[in-house]
């Protein structure tokens, strides 16, 4: 790693950059660690500076504004680094170049490999509900804190007996676009293949998938008209002058334990209690309801292209760890045989970093054996700004390993 990031680069003053280094010493982490919060750089990986330690790869978004002021500070502590987004503007532009010529608005002609709005996205939900009973149908599980109904797609075939149940949720951290995208393409996929792919067929006689393609509808929402990089809810807590809680640390599994922050202004921040964010309290109620019929919960993120499994809140081996383990490595080896992309896989706290109150951890506490976490393409060169051309090969790729692990749920392994 160190030898790319060798050599000076200017950064340009005039633009927001995204730039990566990697402390090479306790006294570097504590200098970046200083510097990001008097600069208040927000920070694409990890997701928090106390993740960060010596030899983590870090990537920063740097406003235009504190670029100068940054520079000067890793000159002159010789920190190496290395841009990876020099107009950061630009490429956001490249992503909201929406033109009415896409068919973006037309359901009939919907294109998949495109990003949708979150109006965009609800609208086919009801436009897949009303033109294929037989499959889908769609209800809401509750409101977000700002009002909007949290809508869920029931898909699987139609049986007078329960059936077992997979839960897939997508946008938990707002400004993660290809994972929405990643759960309008699963169901678009499984209504294109089923009657011609006996696996896919086996999936939807045998199951049924809840699917929330927004889990963070006010957030998603935010992100496309406020600030593409929000991450949070949007709710208000405190006396600060701060929205949003992470809604990935927000669960009752160790709440604002290690990884979280206490601070309302921080991207990690837990809440003032679990599940104070209504869109979290309103899928722990739904899932708590169902935990006898669903048997895997699989939470879409991005970016670093991993498969993680529990525990996210400790260094501890889950008691079905061969069945998950075995799972996990089945789903990136199908994953890596579409176009070669290699993902890491592996329980989360050791695979990424240790962090509280999340989703999975919560999931499988509930008795849901087998819980995922993919953080899905790319390793950084793009970030949070995955072009439109990647999502038909990442979603395509992520499909086999999302079949794969569906397929292992059906084999009966615990």
């Amino acid at each position: 790693m160190h030898d790319i990031l060798h050599g000076e680069h200017m950064m340009c003053p005039l633009r927001d950059q995204v730039i990566r280094l990697v402390p090479r010493s306790e006294g570097e982490v504590h200098g970046l660690r200083d510097v990001y919060q008097r600069l208040k750089v927000d920070l694409w990986q990890p997701s928090s500076m106390a993740h960060v330690s010596e030899g983590t790869v870090t990537d920063v978004h740097v406003p235009r504004n504190k670029s100068r002021a940054l520079q000067a500070y890793l000159h002159q502590a010789s920190i190496p680094y290395k841009v990876l987004i020099a107009n950061l503007q630009k490429e956001i532009e490249k992503q909201s170049n929406i033109t009415p010529s896409r068919n973006r608005r037309s359901l009939s002609g919907y294109s998949y490999d495109v990003y949708h709005s979150l109006e965009e996205i609800q609208g086919w939900m009801h436009h897949m509900n009303k033109t294929h009973p037989d499959l889908i149908s769609m209800f809401s599980i509750g409101k977000s804190y700002e009002g909007r109904p949290l809508y869920v797609l029931k898909l699987g075939k139609k049986t007078r007996t329960t059936k077992k149940a997979v839960w897939i949720d997508c946008g938990i951290h707002a400004r993660e676009w290809i994972g929405p995208a990643f759960c309008q393409w699963f169901v678009k996929e499984a209504i294109d293949t089923w009657q011609s792919d006996p696996a896919m067929k086996r999936m939807l006689n045998q199951l049924f998938f809840y699917i929330m393609p927004v889990f963070n509808v006010d957030g998603y929402r935010y992100s496309w008209t406020d600030d593409r990089f929000w991450r949070k809810t949007r709710s208000k807590h405190s006396r600060f002058h701060c929205y949003g809680v992470d809604a990935n640390r927000n669960w009752r599994v160790k709440w604002c334990e290690e990884g979280a922050s206490l601070h309302p202004c921080d991207d990690t921040y837990c809440g003032p209690n679990p599940e104070s964010e209504p869109e979290v309290k309103a899928v722990a109620f739904f899932l708590r309801q169902h935990r006898k019929q669903i048997k895997a919960y699989l939470s879409f993120h991005a970016y670093a292209q991993m498969l993680l499994y529990p525990y996210s809140y400790k260094y501890a081996t889950i008691p079905n760890f061969d069945c998950v383990e075995s799972a996990a490595y089945d789903a990136v080896v199908a994953l890596r045989s579409a176009y070669g992309v290699r993902y890491k896989y592996g329980p989360a706290s050791s695979t990424l970093y240790v962090s509280s109150g999340s989703s999975m951890d919560w999931a499988y506490r509930n008795g849901i054996p087998y819980a995922f976490a993919f953080e899905l393409r790319d390793t950084g060169h793009y970030g949070f700004l995955l072009p439109e051309s990647l999502i038909k090969p990442t979603c395509t790729e992520t499909m086999l390993a999302v079949k794969n692990i569906t397929m292992h749920l059906l084999k009966k392994c615990r």
